[in-house]
C-alpha cells in the first residue's frame, strides 16, 4: 500500500497510515499545495526547464528535447528520465540532452514538477543519487527533500483515490 514511500522510516510510514486512516492525507496535501500549474504543453515544458538549468546549471548543454509521456510510468517505473549523447561530427562535439516528464505531472502542483526537473538536470552532473547528487537538487530547490516526499504522498493519494472510486 505505501509503495512509493517503503524505503521511508517506520515513523514517517506511520504517520502516513494515520493521515490515511483518518481520511486527511489529500487535504494535508491541498493546503500545503493549493494550486496545480499551467504548464501543460511539451513547448511550455521546454521553456521551464530551460529556465531552470539556464539559472542553476549554465554549463549543461543545450537541451534538445523535453517532453511528457503517458506511457513513461508503466514502461519505465520512473517518473522522469533523462538522456546525454555526445558524439563526434567531423571536428565538432555533438550532445543531445533531453528530459522526460511524466504525463501525471500535467496534474500536480508546480512545487512537484519543478522536483522531478531539478532530479533530472542533476543527473547531467551526477549520474548516482550520492551526496554531491542530493547537494544539487538542494541548491537548485532548498526543499527538495520534503517536495519529493510530499510528491510521494500526492502519488499515493491518487492511488487510493482511484481505488476508492
Amino acid at each position: 500500500m505505501l509503495k512509493y514511500i517503503a524505503h521511508y522510516p517506520a515513523h514517517i510510514q506511520d504517520q502516513v497510515k494515520s493521515l490515511i486512516e483518518q481520511d486527511k492525507l489529500g487535504l494535508y496535501l491541498q493546503q500545503k499545495y493549493p494550486e496545480t500549474h499551467q504548464i501543460q504543453s511539451d513547448k511550455a515544458l521546454y521553456q521551464y526547464v530551460t529556465e531552470i538549468k539556464n539559472r542553476h546549471m549554465k554549463n549543461v548543454g543545450t537541451l534538445s528535447q523535453v517532453s511528457y509521456n503517458s506511457k513513461l510510468k508503466v514502461l519505465k517505473q520512473a517518473l522522469g528520465i533523462h538522456t546525454h549523447q555526445s558524439r563526434v561530427q567531423g571536428s565538432k562535439l555533438k550532445s543531445h540532452n533531453s528530459i522526460t516528464v511524466a504525463s501525471v505531472f500535467k496534474e500536480a502542483p508546480l512545487e512537484f514538477l519543478q522536483m522531478i526537473v531539478v532530479h533530472e538536470l542533476a543527473h547531467f552532473k551526477e549520474s548516482e543519487h550520492n551526496k554531491a547528487f542530493y547537494q544539487l537538487c538542494c541548491h537548485m530547490q532548498p526543499d527538495y527533500h520534503q517536495v519529493e516526499l510530499d510528491m510521494r504522498l500526492w502519488l499515493l493519494w491518487r492511488d487510493l483515490q482511484k481505488s476508492q472510486g
